[in-house]
C-alpha cells in the first residue's frame, strides 16, 4: 500500500455560510491565456460563485473520516484552467534555454515580451521527469507545491495576470460544478471510464489532457489523469474544526513541509480515489529516490501522479497580497 493513501498563508480565502443549496451567478466570462514569446496558450473557464456543501454524506461508499463533517462553504467567482498544466507549458518556465529559443522562433514584438524575468526556476532534473510517459500535450508531473507556486509567479511575470494554486474549497466545487453525486458524472461508477483515466483505462501511465468527456463546469480530467495540488496544508479533522467554528474558513495556510493537499486522483488510483470528495495528503515517500541532501525543492522523483491547474480569482488582490503569496520560501526537506 502507497504512502499516499495514509490518511496521517495567507489571504484570498472563502468564508463559511450558511445555505443548502448551491447557488450560481457570475459575470465572468471564460478566456485563453497567451503566453508572451511562445506559440503556448492557456484556456481559462469562468466559474461561478455560490455555495456549496463540501465533503462527503458519512453514507457515501467509499468515504473516509477526512471528508466529513460536511459543511457550507461559500465560494466567490473565479477562473480555473480547463486542462491541467501541460509539459509544453511548464518546460518553458522550468529550462530558460528553451523559453529564449521559442522567443527566437516566433514575432520580434513578442521576442520583446518574452524578455528575461527574475523569476527563481527550477534546479535541472538529473532525470526525464515524464518518466518517457509522454510531454507535448500531456500532464506536467513531478513537481513541488513550491514549484507550482513559483510557476504562477513566473506566469504572472510573463502575462501581468495573477494566478495561483486553487484552495480545497475551490477545487472541490468546481470538480462537483453543482452536483452531489459522489462523481461530477452521477454515482454509476461504470461510467468512470468516459470521465477518467484511472488504474482501469490507463495502461500504466497518465494520457494526453483533455481525451475524456468534461464535467458540467467544462473542465477536463477533474477526476484521474494527474491528481493535483491544491494551496492547503492537509489536516485531516479540518472540516470538524469549520463546522465547530473553531476555524471560520475552509482554507488550511501552508505551515509544514508535510503533508499537503492534493485532489483529483489519478492514473495509477482506483476509482474511490477519483471521488469529488476524496482528499489526499502528500507523504515523504514522494521524493524517496532523490539522491540530494537536503531533497530538492522542486522536484518530486516518486510522484508520477502529482500535477495541477491553475486559478485566477475574479476580483484581483491587491499587489501586495501578490507578493505575499509569491514570495513563499521552500520549506526543507532534509
Amino acid at each position: 500500500m502507497r504512502l499516499k493513501y495514509l490518511l496521517p498563508a495567507i489571504a484570498f480565502l472563502s468564508s463559511v455560510v450558511v445555505s443548502t443549496n448551491a447557488q450560481t451567478t457570475s459575470s465572468t466570462k471564460s478566456y485563453t491565456q497567451a503566453v508572451p514569446g511562445s506559440n503556448q496558450t492557456y484556456a481559462m473557464v469562468a466559474i461561478p460563485g455560490g455555495t456549496y456543501l463540501m465533503g462527503s454524506p458519512a453514507t457515501e461508499k467509499g468515504r473516509n473520516a477526512d471528508e466529513g463533517p460536511q459543511h457550507n462553504v461559500q465560494i466567490e467567482p473565479f477562473y480555473m484552467g480547463q486542462y491541467e498544466v501541460t509539459w509544453d507549458l511548464y518546460d518553458l518556465f522550468a529550462f530558460t534555454n528553451m523559453e529564449k529559443e521559442m522567443a527566437a522562433k516566433y514575432t520580434e514584438a513578442d521576442a520583446n515580451l518574452a524578455k528575461t524575468d527574475a523569476t527563481t526556476r527550477p534546479s535541472p532534473p538529473y532525470v526525464d521527469m515524464s518518466f518517457g510517459m509522454g510531454r507535448a500535450g500531456y500532464p506536467a508531473i513531478n513537481m513541488t507545491q513550491y514549484a507550482a507556486i513559483k510557476f504562477c509567479a513566473w506566469l504572472y511575470a510573463k502575462t501581468g495576470v495573477f494566478y495561483r494554486l486553487p484552495t480545497e474549497a475551490e477545487w472541490e466545487y468546481a470538480c462537483r460544478a453543482n452536483t452531489t453525486t459522489p462523481y461530477s458524472f452521477g454515482a454509476d461508477v461504470k461510467k468512470l471510464g468516459e470521465y477518467a483515466v484511472f488504474t482501469g483505462n490507463s495502461d500504466g501511465g497518465y494520457k494526453k489532457v483533455g481525451t475524456k468527456k468534461p464535467n458540467p463546469f467544462g473542465l477536463y480530467d477533474m477526476h484521474g489523469n494527474v491528481m493535483e495540488w491544491t494551496k492547503d496544508q492537509y489536516i485531516d479533522d479540518y472540516y470538524k474544526q469549520v463546522a465547530s467554528g473553531k476555524v471560520k474558513a475552509p482554507f488550511a495556510p501552508t505551515t509544514t513541509l508535510y503533508p499537503n493537499s492534493v485532489r483529483g486522483g489519478s492514473w495509477d488510483d482506483e476509482a474511490v480515489i477519483l471521488r469529488s470528495a476524496a482528499r489526499t495528503p502528500s507523504a515523504p515517500a514522494w521524493k524517496v529516490l532523490d539522491p540530494q541532501s537536503p531533497k530538492s525543492d522542486w522536484w518530486l522523483t516518486s510522484a508520477s501522479f502529482v500535477g495541477f491547474r491553475l486559478v485566477r480569482p475574479a476580483k484581483a488582490p491587491s499587489e501586495e497580497d501578490i507578493k505575499a503569496y509569491y514570495g513563499i520560501k521552500p520549506i526543507k526537506d532534509y
